[in-house]
């Protein structure tokens, strides 16, 4: 298991193109992490989702010539490279956005408008948020989920250290689900053997043998060993951090 604290787009080889984050525990903050991350090594970066997310704070949004309040930037100044916005035409490499479409009663939001392998075309990186999980740090996915866009090049599944050697009804997303795949019930231990059980059955059902597997929330962990259960149940490379 390799314990990361920075540099977390080298560790998951991140490549250029499009990144889907999936899985709970922390998939928003790994979003602008790794966004960060890779604008400051001077790659142009497109956050977004292709279900619904809380707009990153302090990420300049492109969307219906409308702009978020919390932004590091002052109306008439530059946007980013890449923006699909006519201001932010023909700017240096280096640059960080936010698309989507707003919903002011959510205060979320959802896909861009335009197909999000148009907007790659444009960007170094698109990384897009590309699951649900109701903020717990656990999940089994129904039928429909993750929405992964077509030409993912990189997919990294977040799974929250908080949740294990907890009772599944407390800390799983679809806790029904999670059961019927390993053979629990609600009542149970959500044990480090039991998610890699249920994460290695959706592995194989969503056919993501190639991805990336992070173990968020490790500073959460009373007992350490449990990251290392994880990791032998799991049967692949593991990269441990703690998002703040």
């Amino acid at each position: 298991m390799e314990t990361v604290s920075g540099n977390l787009a080298s560790a998951l080889r991140i490549e250029p193109d499009i990144t889907a984050i999936i899985g709970s525990g922390g998939k928003s903050t790994l979003l602008k992490t790794l966004g960060l991350e890779l604008m400051r090594a001077g790659g142009r970066v497109l956050l977004c989702t292709t279900t619904h997310m809380l707009p990153v704070a302090g990420v300049p949004w492109d969307g219906s010539n409308r702009r978020l309040d919390a932004v590091p930037w002052k109306p008439g100044a530059s946007h980013v490279p890449g923006c699909t916005c006519e201001a932010c035409a023909g700017l240096a490499r280096g640059g960080i956005c936010q698309a989507g479409i707003l919903d002011p009663e959510t205060g979320k939001l959802s896909a861009p408008a335009e197909p999000l392998n148009e907007l790659a075309q444009r960007f170094d990186y698109v990384l897009a948020e590309a699951d649900g999980s109701k903020r717990l740090p656990l999940k089994a996915h129904a039928a429909w989920e993750p929405v992964i866009p077509a030409a993912t090049a990189n997919v990294v599944w977040v799974v929250g250290a908080s949740g294990l050697g907890k009772p599944v009804a407390e800390v799983v997303h679809r806790p029904e689900l999670f059961c019927e795949r390993c053979g629990c019930e609600l009542t149970d231990t959500a044990t480090p053997e039991r998610v890699a059980q249920v994460l290695n059955a959706e592995l194989r059902m969503l056919n993501l043998n190639n991805a990336r597997v992070m173990l968020n929330q490790v500073d959460t962990l009373s007992n350490p060993t449990m990251a290392d259960r994880f990791e032998a149940a799991l049967g692949r490379p593991l990269i441990a951090t703690s998002l703040k």
